[in-house]
């Protein structure tokens, strides 16, 4: 039995506080940059687990949510399910909102035990496992969801576990006791995406649900509230058309720090220590946005969601509303409503939900090549050892050449789905797939 301990760490550039990462370490959703770039990393191409399989860990109940590393311990979420009474699933409905055939699509449990496994990195022996909440009656959630989605996040000797409306906890690291908890009311309809980030002393929430949209950053010390800002309005009245799953993304662009947070109808930035508003864009009708904004060249990148998403490459400054000066270039063909799009230099790479792979020049829109890879995909895609790799809900991994040029691609498979995003470190993977934790080297 292996668990991989991991803890994310957000790397900020701030003027006040700068937060470490150490170099071996994957302290947060995609990474130490938060943009899955780990191009150092001299990882396999290949990853044949009869060859490359360094260990394999058992995970209890489901989750997506990415492992994160630090040190030689390595963490992940998860949930454990127990089946509803039929009682449980028409409160279930008539919670919802939704028609009969609308709730088709949600999965409802009558109690789930959110939790936190720590492994060990060098044998994937299990080191503590943490019950941050028992929670009964819980939300119903969409059947790609989890809930257990969001990645942690680590910093020093304290985790933080988000999962949604159902709590946020901050943990002893070392030990696995919970140093502190909360739960914040949002009714997201579908279930919690966004992760946490860390902004030197706050802990930093998307809160976009059907009911309400809100940024809210916590004291990550005793966890309360320091400060909360409302989302702007919006054209859409339907709740639905109002949420959104971003993880958002800290830039340091000309001597100003700024959180970017994307969400339906628009993309804000802020100023992460006060939550006051800098600029914002609006990006038409999008909304359930999930993919993590990525930021190089002056120009943050996002994608739009649902129900047609579109990238654009928004030009970083400004104040107030700069729609009409600020958009630089976008894109609306073949674009990413999960996986995050992966910047490389000049080059940005996106992979559309059912494996349209497009090329993009970073700095003009101009699509250098567009190739179909097998399958459907949610998880993000990380650059290493030259190449971009993806991977598939039916367990392929495909190592795709980070070049202009569209050249020979190289895959791998893996049993189970994969859903979760990797964690690199130096020339390892940590692989979550189904109910297994795989370091591949």
């Amino acid at each position: 039995m292996t668990i991989v301990r991991t803890l994310a760490l957000i790397l900020v550039s701030c003027s006040l506080v700068t937060l470490a990462v150490a170099d071996d370490g994957w302290p947060q959703f995609r990474g130490p940059g938060g943009q899955g770039n780990a191009s150092s990393s001299a990882i396999p191409l290949t990853w044949d687990l009869e060859q490359h399989l360094s260990w394999s860990a058992n995970v209890p109940g489901k989750g997506y949510s990415s492992p994160i590393i630090q040190g030689n311990r390595v963490w992940v979420t998860t949930a454990v399910e127990f089946e509803p009474t039929p009682e449980q699933k028409r409160q279930s409905l008539e919670a919802s909102r939704l028609e009969p055939k609308d709730f088709a699509r949600r999965q409802v449990a009558g109690r789930v035990s959110l939790r936190i496994l720590c492994f060990d990195y060098s044998t994937g022996e299990r080191i503590y496992e943490t019950v941050v909440a028992e929670v009964e009656s819980p939300e119903a959630i969409h059947v790609g969801n989890s809930y257990a989605s969001p990645t942690p996040v680590i910093v020093g000797n304290r985790v933080y576990a988000h999962f949604g409306v159902n709590g946020t906890a901050c943990l002893d690291a070392e030990t696995g006791d919970v140093l502190w908890r909360r739960s914040i009311p949002v009714f997201y309809s579908v279930g919690a995406g966004s992760s946490p980030v860390v902004y030197g002393e706050l802990l930093i929430l998307v809160c976009d649900g059907i009911d309400k949209q809100f940024v809210i950053a916590l004291d990550r010390n005793t966890g309360q509230t320091v400060w909360k800002a409302d989302r702007p309005p919006k054209r859409a009245e339907d709740g639905q058309l109002q949420k959104a799953y971003s993880t958002p993304l800290v830039i340091h662009h000309e001597g100003q720090d700024q959180l970017i947070v994307p969400g339906a109808q628009w993309v804000v930035s802020y100023n992460p220590a006060t939550g006051e508003e800098i600029w914002r864009v609006d990006h038409g009708d999008g909304f359930s946005t999930i993919p993590r904004p990525v930021y190089g060249n002056g120009l943050v990148y996002i994608c739009t969601g649902y129900s047609q998403s579109q990238l654009l490459a928004i030009r970083v400054g400004g104040k107030g509303d700069v729609t009409s000066s600020h958009v630089v270039w976008k894109a609306q063909r073949q674009i990413s409503r999960n996986p995050s799009p992966l910047l490389a230099d000049e080059l940005l790479f996106v992979i559309s939900d059912n494996g349209i792979c497009t090329c993009f020049d970073a700095l003009t829109g101009t699509t250098h090549w567009q190739q179909r890879i097998a399958g459907n995909y949610s998880a993000s895609p990380v650059l290493a050892n030259g190449h971009v790799f993806v991977l598939s809900h039916e367990g392929t991994i495909t190592a795709i050449p980070a070049s202009r040029h569209q050249e020979t691609l190289t895959t791998s498979h893996a049993p189970g789905e994969l859903k979760a995003s990797p964690a690199i470190v130096k020339s390892s993977v940590i692989l979550r797939s189904g109910s297994q934790l795989y370091r591949i080297n």
